[in-house]
């Protein structure tokens, strides 16, 4: 086996120093400044350049709504846990929260998909949808003329009836949009029940109205789902009341009809008098079942009337929506920062080819 030469040589390698790091940075600062006119005009040009990307700055504006959830039957799980918060504590999560609907879900109850596209897919002047809307200000419908079979702009039906899977395919894409850039629901403290809703849309209309038919969806959804077992007893009552007391109508002119024949019957035919007591008694037992139908109907809409959560609006968006701008200050000092920045590195890569 060759042994290895001891005098081969190794490159030096410096230790590393903050100090010769700082120095070195500021030698090619003070070379980069050497410059003085060239960077006073790249200066002036980033300047100028910031100044025209703010006027050219399509303004944004947004829609805040603030909501709280009052559910009655809730009192004295909630009760304790807001007792729980105030030492750090959260109950929700094991039980204090009444259903699944409750607490920190209704912010992704509120985020869901199918929330978001059904309010895309609402009126925004009876001649267009939302989503058509979304897609024109956000020049999303010219770039996807590409997947246009006949060449013409995609427009989406109202309640979506009939899309195809293109539609469908675009409508998720606008979602994802949203969700990532244009929507957000926040929970102000873990101990209150208040959420808010920020939209934030190039179009002031179109965030007012998505901010308000999406907390209208979302509504909708939160209450048909938690009164959904009770209202369905509502309407099986209802529907057995309503056949019962046809039923009784019936039996009570039959009666009628049957006690009037017995006026001028002879008394000797008794069979008459029978068929009169049957149908006395099926018009008593149909009279009892529907009075217990009808206390049971009662019962349990006052117990939907309890279920039935209630979401009160307590801050709704108003016009003129909060409007964002580029600032001009803020746009001309980034120019100017960018500008001396991409100057200094020019200059300093066009130094090291030369060295």
């Amino acid at each position: 086996m060759q042994q290895p030469d001891n005098n081969t040589t190794y490159p030096y390698e410096p230790e590393f120093s903050v100090n010769k790091l700082f120095k070195d940075r500021w030698v090619d600062l003070k070379y980069v400044l050497s410059f003085k006119k060239s960077l006073f005009a790249v200066l002036i040009a980033g300047g100028l350049l910031g100044a025209v990307t703010a006027w050219l700055w399509t303004p944004s504006y947004t829609a805040r709504l603030t909501f709280i959830i009052d559910e009655s039957k809730s009192g004295g799980s909630s009760g304790i846990s807001a007792l729980a918060g105030q030492f750090g504590f959260n109950l929700d999560a094991l039980g204090g929260a009444s259903g699944v609907l409750a607490g920190d879900n209704v912010q992704e109850l509120v985020k869901s998909h199918a929330l978001i596209k059904a309010t895309l897919l609402s009126s925004y002047d009876g001649t267009q949808t939302l989503a058509d809307k979304y897609a024109a200000i956000n020049k999303l419908n010219k770039k996807w003329l590409k997947y246009s079979r006949d060449g013409k702009i995609i427009r989406f039906p109202f309640n979506g009836k009939g899309n195809t899977r293109l539609q469908d395919s675009l409508l998720h894409e606008m979602t994802t949009l949203i969700l990532n850039s244009d929507f957000g629901v926040t929970k102000k403290d873990k101990k209150l029940d208040f959420f808010e809703i920020n939209t934030t849309m190039k179009d002031e209309r179109l965030a007012l109205l998505f901010c308000e038919r999406i907390l209208k969806q979302a509504t909708d959804f939160f209450i048909k789902t938690k009164t959904q077992r009770v209202r369905t007893n509502v309407m099986r009552l209802q529907h057995r009341a309503d056949s019962i007391g046809a039923l009784l109508n019936r039996k009570t002119y039959s009666l009628s009809a049957a006690n009037q024949s017995l006026l001028n019957l002879n008394p000797a035919y008794t069979t008459a008098n029978a068929g009169v007591e049957v149908r006395e008694r099926d018009k008593i037992v149909l009279t009892t079942v529907f009075t217990e139908t009808i206390k049971n109907l009662e019962s349990s809409k006052a117990m939907l009337s309890q279920e039935t959560p209630t979401v009160q609006i307590v801050d709704e968006p108003e016009l003129p929506l909060k409007k964002n701008r580029l600032k001009y200050s803020v746009s001309i000092i980034a120019g100017v920062i960018l500008s001396f920045l991409l100057f200094g590195s020019f200059i300093l890569i066009t130094r090291s080819k030369q060295d």
